[in-house]
């Protein structure tokens, strides 16, 4: 939280008691598409919301959902700037955003969306920023205060489990509790914790049955009480069903307005006596906080002044920093900086060479300030070098024999060839999820048919998500993924083919093989109306890590035009609690020819969980830039929840006393070093014992195991005794009843020779449990 929300005393909420219940209700609905309701009666003013969230989409109607909006910049997305796995510039982003958004007259930039990748499928990935919400969660905490240190509230969406376009507007997930705690708002609850945005926006989706906009459990159960969050929930566009409900279940504002039946819902509802009432604390309370939220759109913060900065400069750096490089089999870069491979003449080809494809379709589309053209861009750098061009193929993606067989003749008379493909409008976008992994199959032929001509050909790779590369990556010798990066993408793409520009991105989803191979490939889109995760909490690298799935490029996976060697990896100390949690620290140096970054990355695993727990799992990040042979010490702290998981048995994060492998790794399956420490925690806790517990639940609970040993001891003997067996009584009659027994629940076993025993079995299993607590 900022200082001035701890600080300046609310001017309009305190009018709360002065509004009339029509006033209330209308204030806890939109007056527009983008607006709040002002009450001029006590010079209460509207906030402006805009879609965001890698530009300001300010159209100049407030009435119209869909239309022309003022030029703004049109950054990268979440996709591309996940890849830069740069906290400080995923702040610099906000500040920009910020800055232009109250230019425009907006208060609230409707973003980050930090919804997980559970699907390459999913036609928004382009919006989401990972597979993995810690890195989620932390660049976009990282963004919202950037945003939020300018004065302008972030609303962070789509709460929650939205992981699909298809069917979204209606569709339940059902998600078991371990996997939605750990997986899909785990992002929340870190930008949630870290940042607190002004906004949160619900989910069109049901979760397990219940409308996201009337989940009282996630709104204000989890949000609020759980994780501290102090502002406002929305609605997303169309999203609300049942006003009144919502209400209840603390969502504040609906939007889009006016909606004026919906108001008089909410009336009715206070003021009826019927089981369909709604208290009047409870809309009090969502009042509260739309005028919680003018005070902070219209607080003095908003004098600070905007600070002057060349925003398509910012764009292409931040591109340039979000390049990932794929492969590289020498021919990259080109120009002077490459010694090894002299290229006198450049072919380009591809129609998005020349009409830039920078970002994807839906409400974040930017009317953009400027766009560059890949081809000009390097031509601007390649001076000496002849440069000349080929469309290859068409916006749509098509190709003709005469466009290939043009594209192929000068691939061949050229040095080397750079070709620009990626998915265009009608198969990535909003509303909508791809029907596979590929490029269009024209893109493929002109692909296979340059690389063949052309041995150094260069493969540029814009769009939103992972694409499938197996049919032609040996084709070429080089690709560059750049996801939707925005306005500058060609000067950005520019400067990273020619060298200006070390890339250091790495990706933030995998790269798979096939789509057969996907953790949810099964369990999606779904069918009647619910889409179950039957994957669980083995999503992304979580899976493919585990199960030793061959990937084409593993999450974290990203090379350099220089080297990185890792030496002395140590822990702060070898036994640790969970209140201390421990330090980690490795020395990485430069040991290439040119300055470069690198991105470390820290991941856990459990010896031996209570639990099923992926192989892996991404706790930490840090990226350092070093000169060529430069060593710096890379340190990151490991707190007791990056050690936990989810218990729903308790209902609580649980960081197990046991021994923890600390893997750090250039990517999740590159790891240069492994260490072992050891937690103590404080609480060691132990699934509770009920009537149903089973025999081997009762042994391994350390008060079970008291009062229940010479029991089981006694049981067995007397096993022994009847079936024949000898001293070592664990084969009889061929069978181990040992650990057959074990896997009983206690009252059973019992029932089995209740006509030997004192009191029937369950109330021999009550006493048991008397004594356990």
């Amino acid at each position: 939280m900022h200082d001035f929300d701890r600080i300046r005393p609310m001017m309009f909420a305190s009018l709360l008691p002065q509004l009339t219940l029509e006033e209330k209700a209308a204030l806890c609905t939109g007056a527009s598409a983008w607006t709040t309701t002002a009450i001029p009666r006590l010079s209460i003013p509207s906030v402006w919301v805009s879609d965001g969230p890698h530009g300001v989409r300010k159209v100049s109607d407030p009435m119209a959902v869909i239309a022309q909006s003022h030029v703004a910049t049109a950054y990268p997305t979440a996709s591309a700037t996940a890849c830069s796995w740069d906290v400080g510039l995923l702040r610099e982003l906000g500040e920009a955003l910020a800055d232009e958004a109250r230019a425009l007259g907006v208060d609230v930039l409707l973003g980050p969306g930090v919804n997980m990748k559970r699907t390459p499928l999913c036609g928004r990935n382009f919006e989401y920023f990972s597979e993995d919400p810690v890195l989620t969660g932390n660049l976009a905490a990282a963004l919202i205060n950037g945003m939020q240190s300018r004065g302008v509230g972030a609303s962070i969406k789509h709460f929650a489990a939205n992981n699909q376009e298809c069917d979204r507007d209606r569709i339940s997930a059902v998600v078991d509790e371990r996997a939605l705690r750990e997986l899909y708002l785990r992002a929340f609850e870190i930008a949630v914790t870290q940042a607190q945005p002004w906004t949160v926006m619900c989910a069109y989706n049901r979760l397990n049955g219940t409308y996201c906009s009337e989940h009282k459990q996630l709104l204000t159960d989890i949000l609020r009480t759980e994780w501290g969050f102090t502002g406002l929930v929305m609605s997303d566009w169309g999203a609300v069903h049942n006003r009144p409900a919502g209400i209840s279940a603390g969502l504040d504002l609906e939007m889009p307005g006016p909606k004026p039946r919906r108001v008089q819902a909410v009336i009715a509802a206070v003021t009826s006596s019927g089981g369909d009432a709604l208290p009047l604390a409870d809309l009090d309370v969502c009042a509260g906080r739309v005028l919680q939220l003018v005070d902070r759109a219209h607080g003095p913060q908003r004098s600070t002044p905007a600070v002057p900065i060349d925003r398509h400069a910012l764009a292409r750096r931040i591109a340039a920093q979000s390049a990932v490089l794929l492969k590289n089999s020498g021919v990259l870069p080109l120009g002077p900086a490459n010694a090894r491979h002299r290229v006198s003449s450049l072919a380009v080809i591809g129609h998005s060479a020349k009409v830039a494809l920078y970002q994807g379709n839906g409400s974040s589309r930017i009317n953009p300030s400027q766009v560059d053209v890949p081809f000009v861009e390097l031509q601007k750098l390649l001076r000496d070098i002849e440069t000349s061009y080929s469309e290859g193929c068409a916006a749509d993606g098509s190709t003709t024999a005469e466009g290939i067989a043009s594209a192929v003749a000068l691939a061949h008379g050229a040095d080397a060839a750079v070709l620009f493909v990626g998915l265009p409008g009608s198969k990535e976008s909003e509303g909508f999820d791809r029907p596979d992994l590929d490029l269009t199959p024209g893109q493929v032929d002109l692909i296979r048919a340059v690389g063949a001509a052309q041995p150094r050909t260069v493969v540029v790779l814009t769009c939103g998500s992972a694409i499938g590369m197996s049919g032609w990556l040996d084709s070429v010798a080089a690709v560059l993924f750049i996801g939707f990066s925005g306005q500058a993408a060609g000067g950005a793409v520019a400067d990273v083919l020619c060298g200006r520009v070390n890339p250091s991105g790495k990706l933030a989803e995998t790269f798979p093989l096939r789509l057969a191979d996907t953790p949810a490939y099964i369990n999606y889109p779904g069918e009647n109306g619910v889409v179950r995760y039957g994957e669980g909490l083995f999503m992304g690298y979580r899976y493919y890590d585990s199960k030793d799935v061959p990937v084409q490029f593993p999450f974290g996976h990203g090379l350099s035009y220089t080297t990185f060697a890792y030496a002395h990896a140590r822990l702060s100390r070898p036994v640790f609690s969970d209140a201390e949690g421990v330090d980690v620290s490795v020395d990485v140096t430069n040991t290439g020819a040119v300055a470069g970054s690198e991105v470390v990355q820290i991941y856990v695993h459990q010896h031996a969980p209570r639990l099923s727990r992926p192989c892996k799992e991404l706790k930490a990040f840090a990226k350092v830039a070093l000169a060529p042979g430069e060593t710096r010490t890379v340190t990151m702290h490991l707190e007791a929840r990056a050690f936990a998981y989810y218990d729903p048995a308790f209902a609580q994060w649980i960081a197990e006393s046991d021994a923890y492998d600390v893997l750090i790794g250039a990517s999740s399956t590159d790891i240069r070093a492994t260490l072992t420490g050891t937690l103590q925690a404080a609480t060691d806790h132990h699934v509770p014992l009920n009537q149903d517990s089973t025999i081997r639940e009762w042994l391994a609970h350390p008060r079970g195991a008291v009062v229940f040993g010479p029991m089981f001891e006694q049981m067995m003997r007397g096993l022994q005794t009847g079936l024949g067996a000898g001293e070592g009584g664990g084969d009889m009659l061929g069978l181990d009843f040992g650990a057959i027994i074990q896997g009983l629940p206690l009252r059973t076993m019992l029932s089995f020779q209740e006509a030997h025993l004192p009191q029937p079995a369950d109330v021999i299993v009550a006493g048991l449990l008397a004594q356990v607590r």
